[in-house]
This record gives C-alpha cells, structure tokens and sequence, in this order.
C-alpha cells in the first residue's frame, strides 16, 4: 500500500492554517519541506520527517529545532541543476507515494510558480497521483483520464503542458468535448464549469494541466 506524502515549499502561504487542517486530514503523512517552508510547519507546531534543500532560507534556531525532534536534514549546494522542490518531489518517490500534495507551490515568483506546475509532468510520468493545492484550487496533469467530484458550477480550466494534446474527451461540463486536440498557444480549455457534481476528462495523447477552482 503506498503512502501519502506532502510536500511543503517556499512559496506564498497565506493561511497556514489551511495546511494544519489538510495535515490532519490526511491522517499523519510524511512531510518534506524545503528549506524555508519549516519555518512555517514551526507555526503550526508540527516538524517535518525531512527538510531538503541548500539551507539558504531558514532561520538556524528553526533547523536546529527540528533536527532536535527528528527531522532529517538533506543539504544539498547552492549552485545545482534541480530546484528545492524537485528534491523534494525525488526524495517523495523514494517512499512509494501513491499520493503526493504540494503546497505552497503557487504566488510569488512566476518563474518559480511555473517551475512547480512543471513538475506535475514529472509525476505523471511515474504514475504518481500528484497535486498542487492552495486554499482556492487544486493542479493537477493527467495523461489518461479523471473523474471529478465537486460542484455544480465549480470552475475547471484545462491547458496543455506538451507541445499537444490529443483525444480529449469531456463529459459533465458546460463545454463539452469528444476527440478534441488543445495546442500550446490556443487557451481555449480556460473557465468550463461542471453542470453536475462530477465530471470526466479523458486524453489519448500529451499531457493536459486540470486547475480546478475550489470556490464558485
């Protein structure tokens, strides 16, 4: 049976309370933070299992703490290839996730936000059910097919992050689609609403960014 990880990033967190109540409704995950984002599981008064980056951004008090009550410590250099979160996310596989969250992945820095939403092809690769979540939407890739489960009227864009996407196939929204192909520089999967309480998506060919807006 795989495991349910979360991983915490340096990004905008605008409510920590939100990731306090995520925690404690996953029922005990394994979390990994990079580096600055365990200041934050400090707030909330949780430690990560496991802090990973080049140590640039948390306070020495913070990191000392959390070694003390068992958190492992990953330092990596300054100057290196892969961002914290990717070492994240490859230290995440490592424990068999069938499930991985990431939060505090979004705001701030494009350059970073974009970064992340990258990564979530990385996942779908190996299989991974892996998500970004904030307090007001979920991201997530698929490269098959998904059912949603939400509200009538819940907002849901859809964008390609390969150069195409080909055979999708929409069902239970405002917009429907049967074979459709989506191209990079073509937005028009933006704001389709579920018309019910479920919907599904299928694609054929690429890999397709599902934003679900979690408030009407």
């Amino acid at each position: 049976m795989g495991r349910m990880v979360f991983v915490v990033s340096n990004g905008v967190m605008n409510d920590t309370g939100f990731l306090e109540e995520e925690i404690t409704r996953a029922g005990g995950p394994v979390i990994i933070c990079t580096d600055g984002a365990a200041e934050r599981m400090r707030e909330i008064g949780r430690v990560p299992d496991m802090i990973v980056g080049d140590m640039d951004s948390i306070d020495e008090a913070t990191l000392e703490y959390c070694k003390r009550n068992g958190s492992r410590i990953v330092r990596h250099p300054e100057r290196k290839d892969e961002t914290d979160t990717q070492i994240a996310l490859e230290c995440a596989f490592r424990v068999d996730p069938e499930e991985i969250r990431i939060f505090g992945a979004l705001g701030g820095r494009i350059d970073h936000a974009l970064a992340n939403i990258s990564l979530l092809v990385m996942c779908a690769k190996r299989g991974v059910d892996a998500r970004i979540v904030d307090e007001g939407c979920e991201l997530f890739v698929i490269n098959d097919s998904c059912m949603i489960e939400g509200r009538k009227g819940e907002t849901v864009s859809l964008l390609p992050l390969s150069t195409d996407v080909r055979g999708i196939t929409l069902d239970g929204f405002e917009y429907p689609l049967v074979g459709a192909t989506m191209e990079i520089g073509v937005p028009y999967g933006i704001s389709n609403r579920l018309t019910g309480t479920r919907g599904t998506i299928s694609v054929e060919e690429g890999y397709l960014l599902v934003i679900r807006q979690m408030t009407i």
